[in-house]
């Protein structure tokens, strides 16, 4: 990885994805020297951490469509009622 990458906490879901998935099919390849494995392994870590918060984020604002007894459609409410 070089100096220059993005820290990985400003990354968006899908840049933090896409970085993700090209640093698993690097280390898929094993044609990587032992210490850029391991240093393209903790940013692997780190992105997957990131991708999980922001799921978890996204999930926190997602509304489930309430069925009324008629099966029609009657409001939203929340995934999670608390």
């Amino acid at each position: 990885m070089t100096d220059a990458a993005p820290d990985v906490s400003t990354l968006t879901f899908e840049a933090a994805l896409a970085e993700l998935e090209r640093i698993v099919a690097r280390l898929e390849q094993g044609q990587a020297p032992l210490e850029e494995s391991i240093e393209i392994y903790q940013r692997g870590e780190a992105l997957k951490a990131r991708c999980d918060e922001l799921l978890k984020r996204a999930e926190a604002r997602v509304e489930t469509i309430a069925v009324g007894a008629d099966g029609a459609p009657s409001g939203v409410k929340p995934l999670d009622p608390e």
